[in-house]
């Protein structure tokens, strides 16, 4: 009998479990462990998500979920044999390094391919996934929602899972259509960042545990299926069409961040995203290039902007929008008061284990000419952690919210921060409205973010979506 523990990140690691380990013969697995984000750990698997109608009730008291800080202890305890890896967005050579660590402790480790867990489906389907987190997988959904849309099909999203309560069974099969279901549900901002734009976009959305259901469900009521992928993982649904979303500003990291390098080798389309921030856009060929050497044969390669836009999250911002700035051309150019200041709070993700600096906050507060305040000095409570833990932050405050310590930290952070700083405003890069979850002192303006197509690229990507819906 094969002993397993699935290394995870409260995603991946459940599907996994629940398509593939719970169902195979001689096969036991024995805990999970959690890690990337925050208290996932010391939860419980439920008993009736583990298929014990179809292993003979091996987990009639579920799993428990481990800190994968004690992988070795774990292995030691339970006699474990193999070790799979089933997270994402992490640099090879710490995949390597985890290989290293269960294998001094006797362990095989392995690596589910996609293909062993992806769920076919009745309707078509459409996969968005990335070369890392933040390349703009949700704007490309979106934008391909809208296309759709236009052309009279019924979409359903569906989005990759974000179980963050304590209760797992809670968040089975969740199905959202309105702001509403996001207090319903308890969502954090982590889940309000990936759900709100598409709510407000009118997108039938759909996530949670288990998969097998929430594809059913989704089928009841879509002719087309859009997989909106979550970090660089692959899609739990076998796609029609794979599309994968890469960063003109991290041009090497399809091919060090796994499963990214998949990702790229199995699409249909890529996208090289945010070729707008580059400071020449020739250099987006040059990763195109490097792209198509392992792309299949047949891949399309188009080029996008990631468009930034201001926007007025309350009535204060909105008259700062009024009378403050000037819109400029159809390419949505700013000009903006001078000597302004403000606070930017961006994407969490994207700038923790994504790696990056900044996101689009900081990109519409330099696009408007306003100075970014340095958020360091003030940092509040676990927040000082997060600062710790990823030194490459410098002025950009992550929006943490996985929980409500880390929530009320956030708020505390921008309370301080705005009272000190004498800043004129907040910037927020996050899809979602910040003023929701906290209180904020200063007018707070939004960066929305939208994928803009480059002309020269349109009339292939749009031929790859005609053939996809005839």
């Amino acid at each position: 009998m094969e002993r397993v523990i699935i290394l995870g990140a409260a995603g991946r690691d459940f599907h996994d479990f629940m398509v593939y380990w719970s169902v195979q013969p001689k096969i036991e697995v024995i805990c999970f462990t959690g890690t990337q984000i925050p208290d996932i750990e010391n939860r419980t698997f439920p008993p009736e998500l583990c298929n014990n109608d179809k292993n003979n009730n091996l987990y009639p008291r579920g799993l428990e979920i481990f800190p994968e800080s004690m992988l070795e202890i774990l292995i030691d305890r339970f006699n474990a044999t193999t070790c799979a890896m089933a997270y994402s967005d992490v640099r090879y050579d710490h995949v390597q390094s985890l290989a290293a660590r269960v294998n001094a402790y006797g362990c095989k480790f392995v690596q589910l391919p996609p293909k062993l867990t992806q769920l076919t489906s009745s309707k078509p389907i459409i996969a968005i996934c990335a070369t890392r987190t933040g390349t703009g997988k949700s704007q490309s959904t979106r934008f391909i929602a809208r296309y759709l849309k236009e052309k009279g099909k019924r979409i359903a999203i569906v989005r990759h899972p974000m179980p963050y309560d304590q209760v797992l069974l809670k968040q089975r099969c969740q199905c959202f259509q309105s702001l509403s279901d996001l207090e319903k549900n308890n969502c954090t901002i982590e889940e309000r960042e990936e759900y709100e734009m598409h709510i407000k976009e009118h997108n039938l959305l759909y996530a949670g545990v288990d998969y097998t259901m929430i594809l059913r469900e989704a089928e009841k009521n879509a002719e087309i299926i859009i997989w909106d992928g979550g970090n660089n993982d692959c899609s739990f649904f076998s796609a029609d069409l794979q599309i994968c979303v890469a960063d003109a500003l991290r041009v090497d990291h399809g091919q060090k961040y796994y499963p990214g390098e998949t990702n790229l080798r199995i699409a249909d389309i890529v996208v090289i995203n945010k070729v707008n921030s580059l400071p020449d856009p020739n250099l987006a060929q040059d990763q195109a290039n490097s792209i198509m050497k392992i792309a299949k044969k047949g891949c399309q390669i188009v080029f996008a902007n990631s468009v930034v836009s201001p926007v007025a999250a309350d009535e204060a911002a909105k008259r700062m929008l009024q009378h403050g700035m000037l819109e400029g051309d159809k390419e949505r150019k700013y000009r903006w008061t001078p000597n302004l200041k403000a606070l930017v709070v961006d994407d969490g993700p994207t700038l923790t284990h994504g790696g990056m600096s900044f996101g689009a906050g900081y990109v519409l507060a330099e696009n408007l000419g306003i100075e970014v305040v340095d958020i360091r000095p003030y940092v509040k409570g676990t927040l000082c952690g997060v600062f710790k833990k990823y030194p490459h932050l410098q002025k950009v405050l992550p929006a943490m919210g996985y929980g409500k310590q880390q929530v009320n930290d956030l708020e505390d952070t921008l309370k301080h921060a705005s009272a000190q700083s004498k800043c004129d405003c907040i910037i927020v890069g996050t899809p979602m409205n910040l003023n929701r979850v906290c209180r904020l002192d200063k007018p707070c303006i939004r960066a929305q973010y939208d994928l803009q197509v480059l002309a020269d690229s349109w009339p292939t990507f749009e031929s790859c979506l005609k053939a996809f819906i005839e």
